[in-house]
């Protein structure tokens, strides 16, 4: 299966790590790959490499493209759910502090680990905030929304 993941939201103004950056995509991405699934990643140029193939500072529709061409995809809160909107493939989103009530859409399997870690103000800056890598679920359950998505292709 071809998996697209687009791991990282802009970088902070302030220069500190983005609240909304899921930590654990390394081990991920090394199990997917043990799955036998190809992953490629995509995002801006600069961003830090997880794999191999990664396709930087593509433009929207070459974006659109690829994920339309993909089995499926997985994104942290940024532009990628959005886009992916206007694409027939369905992706899976990882929240943290933003509200998959607000932010995500019906159609994407939108993980949350818990509502309390929710920030309070959801509309505020986003440099207002900090990393906390708990506020994440974990592999395990990112592997389980795959396996929820891949199943209801059937």
């Amino acid at each position: 299966m071809k998996i697209v993941i687009s791991p990282y939201s802009r970088p902070m103004r302030n220069g500190a790590k983005n609240p909304k950056n899921f930590p654990h995509w390394k081990p991920l991405v090394k199990k997917l790959i043990s799955l036998g699934h190809e992953v490629v990643q995509i995002g801006a140029k600069g961003e830090e490499k997880i794999i191999g193939d990664c396709l930087f500072g593509l433009p929207f529709d070459a974006v659109k493209k690829l994920i339309t061409e993909a089995d499926l995809w997985i994104s942290v809160d940024n532009f990628l759910p959005h886009l992916a909107n206007h694409t027939p493939t369905r992706g899976i989103v990882i929240f943290g502090k933003s509200d998959p009530n607000i932010y995500g859409y019906p159609q994407n399997v939108n993980i949350l680990k818990d509502r309390k870690y929710l920030r309070e103000k959801q509309f505020d800056i986003w440099e207002a905030e900090f990393f906390e890598a708990d506020v994440f679920v974990g592999v395990d359950e990112v592997l389980e929304a795959i396996k929820l998505l891949t199943e209801e292709k059937v």
